[in-house]
C-alpha cells in the first residue's frame, strides 16, 4: 500500500492531482494555507493508495513531496 505527503503551503489548489489520482484519494481542503488558498488534501482511510505517483508527476508546483509504496 502507498501513501503520499502533500506540502499544503506549496499547493495552489489547481486540482490537477485530484484529476490524476486513479483512486480518487485527493480532495480540496476546506481549510486555507498561508497563501489563503484551498489546498489539496490526501484522504485514504481505507488504504487504497498504490503509490503510482500519478499525482506527484502531474503537480506543477511539486507540492506532493513524498510518495511511499
Amino acid at each position: 500500500m502507498g501513501r503520499i505527503v502533500i506540502n499544503k503551503d506549496r499547493c495552489k489548489g489547481c486540482g490537477i492531482c485530484i484529476d490524476a489520482c486513479p483512486k480518487d484519494l485527493i480532495i480540496l481542503s476546506d481549510d486555507l494555507n498561508k497563501y489563503n488558498t484551498n489546498y489539496a488534501k490526501y484522504v485514504d482511510n481505507e488504504q487504497k493508495c498504490v503509490g503510482c505517483q500519478m499525482c506527484a508527476k502531474s503537480c506543477p508546483d511539486i507540492a506532493i513531496c513524498k510518495v511511499y509504496r
